[in-house]
């Protein structure tokens, strides 16, 4: 089950980058949001679940990929990572200003693990989100369309894999003993 988890996890950035070989971002943009909303929808059939932060994603994706249609203004699409990642940064590091570990608050129901636990993953998670923003900015307003999509598919992609698993040595610890 969680390779085809992992299946449709990439599917919606394959998507992506495929048809921002052939045709627009904005395209790809619409087609990979359309895409999410379907793993989304079978994620829920599989699971009877769905997490908050997925909603908010595909929610964020879509709504600035319309508005990327409409205006016909790619800015929207590039500025996506940078809404999306800085949001999640602020909630997890202002979480933390008031004493409360925000990844408890998205994965509670899904890990049970230490306040401890909780409050370093927040944190983070938090600086990683803010970094994934600052360089979704230098990217996208120094460098071609064709390279933001080359940077974002293949190495900032790849890099938030790379964070998770480095974060499972700590979540592993952190893990509370059933009885």
């Amino acid at each position: 089950m969680k390779l085809k988890a992992f299946f449709f996890e990439i599917l919606p950035i394959t998507t992506f980058f495929i048809i921002a070989q052939y045709q627009s971002i904005i395209i790809a943009a619409l087609l990979s949001s359309l895409f999410s909303l379907i793993v989304l929808i079978t994620f829920y059939f599989i699971e009877k679940r769905i997490a908050k932060f997925q909603i908010f994603s595909i929610t964020l994706s879509g709504l600035l990929s319309i508005l990327a249609f409409l205006y016909n203004e790619e800015i929207f699409v590039k500025i996506k990572p940078s809404i999306y990642n800085g949001l999640f940064s602020a909630v997890l590091l202002g979480g933390l200003l008031y004493k409360k570990p925000m990844m408890k608050h998205f994965f509670g129901s899904q890990f049970f693990l230490t306040e401890q636990t909780w409050f370093l993953l927040s944190l983070r998670w938090g600086l990683f989100f803010g970094f994934l923003t600052i360089a979704n900015e230098i990217i996208w307003r120094n460098y071609s369309t064709e390279e933001w999509v080359f940077v974002k598919v293949f190495i900032l992609f790849p890099l938030v894999g790379i964070f998770m698993l480095a974060q499972l040595p700590l979540t592993l610890r952190g893990r509370i003993k059933s009885d």
